[in-house]
């Protein structure tokens, strides 16, 4: 069994790989720090599960998710982020995930997700699969001015939503501060909003935020 970790965050990725090489030393663990690099060595190397980050530098881990199903239909994929909003998790599901568990899981969580999605099942931390029961439809998806919105454009959303100034979602993503930019002038039509906090009020409305999270 192969399995490959992406995750942007070096000392984050080589910790976690360390812990499944521990936990399930049967299994071949691989790294990969981006998009474009996971893309790069699962069409080389298929393996039998991704671990995946969402915000990921250059192409996200939805898009990145959605381009690997396309080429590799088999491809079990789990989503392993520090976001637990419903809309993001909802994302993750329709690119093709298989699961979605957060960083804050104990470490048998994470082992648990590995193991059952290995074996052919989905797997979903049970709080967001009880948020989820519970608010089958509730979230981004109910919004018209969110339907249409790339998993790019979602993405960058979501991090204005949180108050990430344009410099730091640029480092983030590697991308250039003028292309946040336009990223802002374009969501704010889209979305019909003036500005930022309008962004943010939008976002809590819809549940892509939680006051307080």
């Amino acid at each position: 069994m192969k399995i490959l970790l992406v995750d942007d965050h070096a000392v984050v990725r080589q910790g976690y790989a360390s812990l499944l090489r521990a936990l399930l030393p049967e299994v071949t663990v691989s790294e990969a720090a981006s998009g474009e690099q996971a893309l790069q060595q699962a069409l080389a190397d298929i393996p039998n599960l991704v671990v995946m980050d969402v915000s990921l530098p250059g192409i996200s881990g939805l898009e990145t998710t959605r381009r690997l199903r396309q080429r590799l239909p088999q491809l079990r994929v789990l989503f392993f982020s520090m976001h637990d909003e419903l809309p993001l998790v909802r994302q993750a599901l329709d690119a093709g995930a298989a699961g979605y568990i957060t960083k804050n899981s104990a470490p048998e969580v994470l082992l648990e997700a590995v193991r059952r999605i290995l074996a052919g099942h989905a797997y979903i931390e049970q709080p967001l699969a009880t948020q989820l029961a519970c608010h089958p439809s509730q979230g981004a998806t109910d919004d018209p001015r969110l339907q249409n919105m790339t998993q790019r454009e979602f993405e960058i959303f979501s991090m204005l939503a949180r108050g990430m100034p344009a410099r730091q979602i640029a480092e983030h993503l590697c991308i250039s501060g003028k292309t946040v930019s336009n990223y802002l002038t374009l969501l704010k039509n889209k979305l019909q909003v003036s500005s930022q906090v309008e962004i943010v009020h939008l976002a809590i409305d819809t549940g892509v935020i939680r006051v307080g999270a």
